[in-house]
Order: C-alpha cells, then structure tokens, then sequence
C-alpha cells in the first residue's frame, strides 16, 4: 500500500520537481511584470505572459524549446481558424454554427504529431479569437500571440539561466537502482532453484516488477540523455553519459533474459531430469547474480566472469542431452543455461567497453 501511495504521489515533493517550480514561478513573475513592454501587444492581455511560462516549462531545456516553439505553432493556427469562424459569423453564418465549425476545424487538425504538445492549442484558440476578440480580433491576435511568445521566450531562458537541469547522476542511480533489483531476482530464483519446488507467483511477481522498473529506468535514461542538450552545466561530461549509455545497453538486455529466465522456471512447479542438477543450477544463478552485482570496472569483474562461466559449464553438464528425453522442444534446462551464459557474456562486454 506505501509502494502505491509513494507512486500515486509521483515526483510531488522530489528536489528536482520543486527545483522546476520554484523556476516556473519565477520565470511566470518576470512575464507578467514586463509583458505590458513586450511590442505589438495590448497590456490588457499581459496574463497571456505567465501563460507562455507554463506551456514551455518543461524538466529539461531542449523539452522547453520544443513544447514552446510547437505550442506557438498550434496557437497560430488555431488563431487562423479562429478569424476564418469570425469570417463566417461576418458574412451571415449563425454564431452556434460557427463555433462548431472552429470547435471541429481545429480538433481535426489538433491530429497533426508533428504539432506535439501544440495539438491542444488549435481548438482552443480559434474559440479564444471567435469569443473573446470582441470587436477587434486584429488586435486581440496580434496581442495573443506576442504575449504568449514572450512568456515561451521567458520560459525557456529561465530554464537555461536558473540553475539548467541535469539528470545523468540520477540515470546513473536508476541504473544501479535496476542492477540491484535483477541481482535480487536472480538470487530468488537460485533460492527456488535450490528447493527444486519454483514458486510460480513470486517469480511471476519479480519479472513484472523488472518489466515495470525497466520501462521506467529508460524513460529515465532518455530524459537525461535530452537534459544535456542546450545545457551550459553539460560541458566535459561525456563520460558519465557514455557510461550511462552502455550500462543502460547491458542492463536493458540482462532485465529481458532474467525475467525471460524466470518465467521458465515459473512454468513448473518441480524441477525434474530436464531441468538438471537443482544445486548446479542453484551455484550457476549465485555466480551470474554476483557477476551483475558487481560494478563493470571493478577490479574482480574478470575473476567473476571466469566463475559464472564455470559453473554455467558445470550446470549444463548436468542437462541431459535433446535426443535423450521425450520432449526435444521443450527443454528447460538447455534454455536456462543458454540464458545465463548470455547474462554472463553480455556483462563481459560492458565491462570490456568500459575499460
């Protein structure tokens, strides 16, 4: 119940969230206070201004540059609709008519991907320009749209100046966080494996939760990857994102072949002759989980690669061969110790391109 409270609050109280708000509402204060300067646009509607902020905002500065440039993207187009409703009204067209027409007209074109998050603004300012612009739509637009641009503008130069987000040690973290939760998987499943009797639900369990760790790690990893962009706080350090990079390459492939591995064992409820020797099986799962647990540049990563491949060997040996049992395409074992010698191989590789 504390896990779902804890991810139903989200990033509420995180010192990265407060971090943005505190930016947004700074950066939302100095739009409001200079939008009566900002050209060709009526101090009347300065509360467009704020407005702008909060459209462009986003955690990182290459996010805000794209969520403001298309958000003034749809609300030109949303402003056209809006005179060609006005147009309509004009020449004779009932008001109702004509609102359903901009209402319709602008949902269609707020399809358009390429608009991203500017796809809401379509609709919505063609109603604004339809409704609001009164007896001087020039003027409202005109002032709509320069405001609203002043307050983007704003937005994300706050976001560059005011302390310009970072996110690669927090990547680097989710991805320790991910290494630590696929060593405890495999360390529960060398514990089934030792009882030769595999619970089902908990393995089950664990490679749902890796599913679900591992989408959210590379949403994590993404948006470090855009935080450096545009980013004066980026400069001298690639290391850490290619470090980033290729541990999120290996971890990505161990998640799959974990729960891939434990959704093997899941599917019976005893191990039997095809499964192998349970204690050769239980040592090989010991060795890979000690081989992940360890970070890929320490100095033992090579005298643990060496051990889980010997006992991956010694495992295997115990498998009776595929022409021996009833069953060539179904064979546990031959499949669980492949799996284990691609964890081993892949976390080789990282370590090697680490180096």
């Amino acid at each position: 119940m504390a896990l779902g409270i804890r991810r139903a609050g989200g990033d509420v109280f995180t010192t990265r969230r407060l971090i943005l708000a505190l930016k947004t509402a700074v950066a939302a204060a100095i739009a409001w206070f200079f939008a009566p300067l900002v050209p060709f646009a009526d101090a009347e509607y300065s509360y467009y201004a704020p407005l702008g902020v909060l459209v462009s905002m986003y955690p990182t500065v290459a996010d805000s540059l794209r969520a403001g440039i298309q958000s003034l993207i749809g609300l030109a187009c949303g402003i056209a609709i809006g005179f060609g409703g006005l147009a309509l009204v004009a020449a004779g067209t009932p008001g109702i008519a004509g609102l359903a027409l901009v209402v319709l007209v602008g949902v269609a074109l707020g399809g358009i991907r390429a608009l991203g998050v500017g796809r809401d603004w379509v609709a919505l300012a063609g109603l604004f320009v339809l409704l609001l612009s009164k007896n001087d739509p020039d003027g409202f637009s005109s002032s709509y749209l320069a405001t609203m641009a002043f307050g983007v503008l704003v937005g994300v130069v706050a976001n560059v100046v005011l302390v310009p987000p970072l996110y690669l040690q927090s990547a680097r973290d989710r991805l320790s966080e991910l290494r630590a939760a696929v060593v405890a998987a495999l360390d529960r499943a060398a514990d089934s494996a030792g009882e030769g009797e595999p619970d089902a639900g908990s393995l089950r369990e664990d490679g749902d939760a890796l599913a679900e760790m591992a989408m959210a790690v590379a949403a994590d990893v993404d948006e470090a990857s855009r935080s450096e962009r545009a980013n004066i706080r980026a400069r001298g350090i690639g290391g850490v994102r290619d470090e980033n990079a290729q541990r999120w390459w290996g971890l990505e492939r161990a998640t799959y072949l974990t729960r891939d591995l434990l959704d093997v064992l899941a599917q019976h409820d005893r191990l039997d002759e095809r499964h192998g020797d349970p204690a050769l099986l239980e040592a090989a799962l010991r060795r890979v989980a000690e081989l992940m647990a360890t970070p890929p540049v320490d100095d033992e990563m090579g005298e643990r690669v060496d051990a889980a491949w010997q006992s991956i060997d010694a495992y295997a040996a115990s498998v009776p061969a595929v022409e021996g049992t009833g069953d060539p395409h179904h064979q546990p074992g031959v499949w669980l110790a492949a799996t284990l010698g691609r964890i081993t191989d892949i976390s080789r590789r990282v370590s090697a391109a680490l180096a």
